[in-house]
């Protein structure tokens, strides 16, 4: 059973929510906060393994309520649910730790489906969010130019290349390991390495980077 925290300032919202998401068999919603605030307080009372994280709230909004959980939670993980596609929010939740970024007009089985991804250790986006992200974070991994890598890329095996380069394109573990012709344990292994070399957080940074380097770094 997947728990769920359910954040939004609306109290409609909320219930609809809960009606949608409770229908689910392995979904429990086991509590509800109007602003980021309470969030915080009830996630560390109640230890969900999902946070569904409204972004603007009064009092605290989602951003802060996000980081704030990522520091003192790191084990919940925090799926941003908004009607606001804007590029700052966005980029301000994926860097402040939320796994994932969706807009409240997403169907409720694709929103279920992206919350067991999560759960998983999956990074979810809503069409076209993943892509504004990349647009909004371009050039952040060098001073010069987007398209040099960091000195730790030379480091990476062939393999971790072609990981590195599917993560890059959107691609889920279970996809890397069906193109690659591989398990997904060993994906798995793969990404832990290329992370650690390379010194990104999560799966997340290592799609940005991928995405802002040229193609001619992955021959």
């Amino acid at each position: 059973m997947i728990k769920i925290l359910l954040v939004d300032d609306q109290s409609i919202i909320r219930e609809g929510l809960s009606s949608l998401l409770q229908a689910k068999p392995d979904l429990e919603i086991v509590g509800e906060a109007e602003n980021g605030q309470v969030a915080v307080e009830l996630a560390l009372k109640l230890q969900p393994d999902i946070v569904l994280m409204d972004v603007r709230m009064p009092i605290m909004d989602g951003v802060a309520a996000t980081r704030s959980l990522s520091q003192q939670l790191p084990q919940t993980k925090v799926l941003v649910l908004t009607t606001f596609d804007d590029d700052e929010y966005i980029t301000k939740a994926m860097k402040n730790g939320a796994k994932g970024y969706l807009l409240k007009d997403t169907p409720s089985e694709e929103l279920a489906q992206a919350i067991r991804a999560v759960y998983k250790g999956y990074t979810q986006f809503g069409p076209g969010l993943f892509e504004k992200v990349v647009a909004a974070n371009t050039g952040n991994f060098s001073s010069s130019s987007s398209t040099q890598p960091p000195p730790e890329f030379k480091r990476l095996t062939p393999r971790e290349l072609e990981v590195l380069k599917l993560i890059g394109k959107g691609y889920s573990n279970k996809e890397i390991a069906q193109t690659l012709y591989i398990t997904e344990r060993t994906v798995k292994n793969h990404v832990s390495s290329l992370l650690s070399r390379l010194s990104l957080r999560d799966r997340t940074q290592a799609a940005l980077l991928a995405a802002t380097l040229d193609s001619q770094y992955f021959q």
